[in-house]
Protein backbone atom coordinates (compact mmCIF):
# COMPACT_ATOMS: atom_id res chain seq x y z
CA UNK A 1 0.00 0.00 0.00
CA UNK A 2 1.44 3.66 -1.24
CA UNK A 3 0.67 5.42 2.09
CA UNK A 4 2.31 2.89 4.14
CA UNK A 5 5.60 3.60 2.16
CA UNK A 6 4.99 7.25 2.97
CA UNK A 7 3.97 7.31 6.24
CA UNK A 8 7.68 4.99 7.14
CA UNK A 9 9.36 7.92 5.28
CA UNK A 10 7.84 10.26 6.92
CA UNK A 11 8.35 8.50 10.52
CA UNK A 12 11.95 7.91 9.44
CA UNK A 13 12.67 11.66 8.61
CA UNK A 14 11.17 12.72 11.73
CA UNK A 15 13.46 10.25 13.79
CA UNK A 16 16.61 11.10 11.68
CA UNK A 17 15.63 15.02 12.37
CA UNK A 18 14.92 14.04 15.94
CA UNK A 19 18.19 12.47 16.47
CA UNK A 20 20.06 15.10 14.43
CA UNK A 21 18.76 17.56 17.22
CA UNK A 22 19.75 15.34 19.96
CA UNK A 23 23.47 15.27 18.65
CA UNK A 24 23.42 19.10 18.23
CA UNK A 25 21.98 19.37 22.07
CA UNK A 26 24.89 16.90 23.43
CA UNK A 27 27.18 18.54 21.60
CA UNK A 28 26.67 21.99 22.97
CA UNK A 29 26.31 20.39 26.28
CA UNK A 30 29.56 19.07 25.85
CA UNK A 31 31.27 22.17 25.25
CA UNK A 32 29.75 24.37 27.73
CA UNK A 33 31.06 21.26 30.62
CA UNK A 34 34.31 20.82 28.76
CA UNK A 35 34.57 24.83 29.24
CA UNK A 36 33.36 25.14 33.13
CA UNK A 37 36.03 21.60 33.89
CA UNK A 38 39.11 23.08 31.06
CA UNK A 39 38.46 26.81 31.53
CA UNK A 40 40.66 29.11 29.79
CA UNK A 41 43.61 30.35 31.35
CA UNK A 42 45.33 27.20 32.00
CA UNK A 43 48.73 27.19 31.93
CA UNK A 44 51.02 24.90 29.66
CA UNK A 45 50.33 21.50 29.12
CA UNK A 46 53.15 19.70 30.25
CA UNK A 47 54.29 16.00 29.75
CA UNK A 48 52.97 14.32 32.18
CA UNK A 49 49.86 16.04 33.93
CA UNK A 50 50.30 16.92 37.59
CA UNK A 51 48.03 18.68 39.78
CA UNK A 52 48.76 20.81 42.44
CA UNK A 53 44.91 21.43 43.43
CA UNK A 54 44.78 17.44 44.14
CA UNK A 55 48.27 17.41 45.78
CA UNK A 56 48.56 20.24 48.23
CA UNK A 57 44.78 21.15 48.52
CA UNK A 58 43.12 17.76 48.53
CA UNK A 59 45.44 15.75 50.19
CA UNK A 60 47.57 18.08 52.01
CA UNK A 61 51.12 17.49 51.10
CA UNK A 62 53.61 20.51 51.88
CA UNK A 63 54.95 22.04 49.26
CA UNK A 64 58.26 21.51 51.44
CA UNK A 65 57.79 17.80 50.17
CA UNK A 66 58.76 18.59 46.99
CA UNK A 67 60.36 21.52 46.46
CA UNK A 68 62.91 20.56 49.07
CA UNK A 69 65.56 23.11 48.49
CA UNK A 70 63.33 26.70 48.66
CA UNK A 71 64.16 27.35 52.33
CA UNK A 72 68.24 26.70 51.73
CA UNK A 73 68.70 28.30 48.32
CA UNK A 74 67.74 30.80 45.51
CA UNK A 75 65.61 28.15 43.36
CA UNK A 76 63.02 26.39 44.37
CA UNK A 77 63.48 23.49 42.21
CA UNK A 78 61.46 21.29 40.19
CA UNK A 79 61.46 18.11 42.21
CA UNK A 80 62.91 14.88 40.74
CA UNK A 81 61.07 12.08 39.89
CA UNK A 82 62.42 10.16 42.62
CA UNK A 83 60.63 12.25 45.31
CA UNK A 84 57.02 11.45 42.65
CA UNK A 85 58.06 7.69 43.40
CA UNK A 86 58.18 8.29 47.24
CA UNK A 87 54.38 7.92 47.22
CA UNK A 88 53.86 6.37 43.78
CA UNK A 89 55.54 3.60 44.20
CA UNK A 90 52.60 2.13 46.44
CA UNK A 91 49.83 4.83 45.56
CA UNK A 92 47.06 4.25 42.36
CA UNK A 93 50.21 2.87 40.76
CA UNK A 94 48.05 2.00 37.39
CA UNK A 95 46.70 5.03 36.86
CA UNK A 96 47.63 5.74 33.16
CA UNK A 97 49.80 9.01 33.62
CA UNK A 98 51.15 7.85 37.11
CA UNK A 99 51.93 4.76 34.41
CA UNK A 100 53.60 6.98 32.64
CA UNK A 101 55.99 8.37 35.39
CA UNK A 102 57.19 5.09 36.25
CA UNK A 103 57.56 3.89 33.23
CA UNK A 104 59.76 6.60 32.56
CA UNK A 105 61.49 6.44 36.29
CA UNK A 106 62.57 2.87 35.56
CA UNK A 107 64.58 3.52 32.48
CA UNK A 108 65.93 6.34 34.25
CA UNK A 109 64.60 9.26 31.61
CA UNK A 110 64.26 12.94 32.98
CA UNK A 111 60.78 14.48 32.64
CA UNK A 112 61.08 17.93 30.43
CA UNK A 113 58.59 20.25 32.23
CA UNK A 114 57.72 22.86 30.26
CA UNK A 115 58.41 25.90 31.96
CA UNK A 116 56.13 28.08 33.79
CA UNK A 117 57.74 30.89 35.85
CA UNK A 118 61.22 32.82 35.10
CA UNK A 119 63.12 35.65 35.80
CA UNK A 120 65.25 37.42 33.67
CA UNK A 121 69.44 36.03 33.70
CA UNK A 122 70.40 39.03 34.65
CA UNK A 123 68.26 39.26 38.19
CA UNK A 124 69.08 38.14 41.40
CA UNK A 125 66.60 36.49 43.08
CA UNK A 126 66.61 34.39 45.96
CA UNK A 127 63.58 32.38 47.27
CA UNK A 128 64.75 31.46 50.51
CA UNK A 129 65.55 34.47 51.39
CA UNK A 130 61.88 35.89 50.34
CA UNK A 131 60.18 32.71 52.28
CA UNK A 132 62.58 33.71 56.00
CA UNK A 133 61.31 37.39 55.46
CA UNK A 134 57.81 36.15 55.33
CA UNK A 135 56.71 36.30 51.96
CA UNK A 136 53.83 33.78 50.71
CA UNK A 137 54.81 31.88 47.91
CA UNK A 138 51.11 32.99 46.48
CA UNK A 139 51.78 36.96 46.54
CA UNK A 140 54.40 36.26 43.41
CA UNK A 141 53.17 32.89 41.92
CA UNK A 142 49.23 33.13 42.98
CA UNK A 143 46.89 30.54 44.41
CA UNK A 144 49.19 27.67 43.09
CA UNK A 145 47.10 24.98 45.79
CA UNK A 146 43.85 25.56 43.71
CA UNK A 147 45.72 24.75 40.24
CA UNK A 148 45.31 21.60 37.88
CA UNK A 149 47.78 23.49 36.08
CA UNK A 150 49.84 26.27 37.02
CA UNK A 151 49.57 29.97 34.71
CA UNK A 152 51.37 32.14 35.64
CA UNK A 153 50.04 34.53 37.71
CA UNK A 154 51.85 37.38 37.02
CA UNK A 155 55.23 38.74 34.66
CA UNK A 156 58.22 39.12 37.22
CA UNK A 157 59.45 42.80 35.83
CA UNK A 158 61.25 44.87 37.89
CA UNK A 159 58.22 47.34 38.58
CA UNK A 160 56.75 44.59 40.43
CA UNK A 161 59.80 43.39 42.46
CA UNK A 162 60.44 47.63 43.47
CA UNK A 163 56.79 48.05 44.37
CA UNK A 164 57.05 45.20 46.83
CA UNK A 165 60.41 46.05 48.63
CA UNK A 166 59.07 50.15 48.57
CA UNK A 167 55.93 48.42 50.43
CA UNK A 168 57.82 46.04 53.14
CA UNK A 169 60.37 48.48 53.51
CA UNK A 170 63.17 46.80 51.73
CA UNK A 171 66.20 47.39 50.22
CA UNK A 172 66.07 49.38 46.59
CA UNK A 173 69.94 49.45 45.88
CA UNK A 174 70.27 48.22 42.45
CA UNK A 175 72.88 45.66 43.48
CA UNK A 176 70.74 43.44 45.60
CA UNK A 177 69.45 42.15 42.44
CA UNK A 178 71.50 42.69 39.59
CA UNK A 179 74.75 41.48 40.83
Amino acid sequence: MPWQTERTRKRTGLASALAAVVVLLLTAIMLVLFHVVYPAGLGPRQPIPFSHRVHVHVKKISCLMCHTTVMEGRHAGIPPLQTCMLCHQRIIKTYPYILELRQTFAKGKPVIWQRVNWVSEFVYFDHSMHLRQGIDCSYCHGNVTMMDRVVAARKFEMGFCIDCHRRKNATHDCFTCHR
